[in-house]
């Protein structure tokens, strides 16, 4: 089944919610999902593997530890969202140098962040990683190697410069996998609060005023 992009976003903000990010995160989290599935690259899918991988794990072992020198974190793999937006907050940093990143999951969701780097600073940002090379300049993206969708890399390092020699096609629909989509919306289920005897009968219609 194919979802509009606003489709894509609402459901992976409510599903970053459900896995415990904060709201702010999980708008970052659902904008980058989109970004990823306007490329033409299952987003809901990169992003619900993140979900996954998470399982629960506090922020502070997700997160990078320092940005002076290489980024790693003390809890064993950098989460892409957290390290992403670290990297879109320190875009500046990329005129002095590259950005080097330690044991990094999932990296293709650091794309979307590069992207927004590369658009603060008006040039092209190049991310690398074993089997795989992308550039973005912010607005699209150019891939080579084969191992975008990588679950786990041992490291990963953000530049600038670079050239977009075959940009993937623009989409303005998403088709997720099944599994992808399903387990968005299991995390998504959980932001909704159960219903109470209160609630029921306030959306149960006229239920039991009666104005006539």
């Amino acid at each position: 089944m194919s979802f509009a992009l606003n489709e894509i976003e609402a459901t992976a903000k409510r599903a970053a919610s459900g896995a415990g990010l904060s709201w702010g995160m999980a708008e970052e989290a659902a904008k980058a999902a989109r970004w990823l599935c306007a490329q033409g690259i299952d987003g809901a899918a990169v992003l619900a593997a993140v979900l996954e991988q998470n399982g629960g794990k506090a922020a502070a072992d997700l997160r990078p530890a320092s940005l002076s020198g290489d980024w790693r974190t003390d809890g064993g793999t950098l989460c892409p969202l957290f390290a992403g937006a670290s990297l879109s907050d320190c875009a500046a940093r990329l005129a002095t140098g590259r950005i080097t990143l330690q044991a990094v999951s999932h990296p293709a969701m650091l794309l979307p962040f590069a992207a927004a780097a590369a658009s603060q600073l008006g040039k092209a940002v190049t991310l690398e990683w074993e089997g795989c090379a992308a550039v973005t300049d912010g607005r699209s993206v150019s891939v080579s190697g084969d191992a975008l969708l990588q679950a786990c890399v041992s490291g990963a390092s953000a530049s600038l410069g670079g050239s977009l020699d075959a940009p993937l096609s623009q989409a303005a629909r998403a088709t997720p996998g099944t599994a992808a989509w399903e387990s968005l919306n299991r995390f998504a289920h959980r932001t909704f609060a159960p219903a109470t005897e209160a609630s029921r009968l306030a959306g149960a219609g006229a239920g039991l005023s009666d104005n006539d």
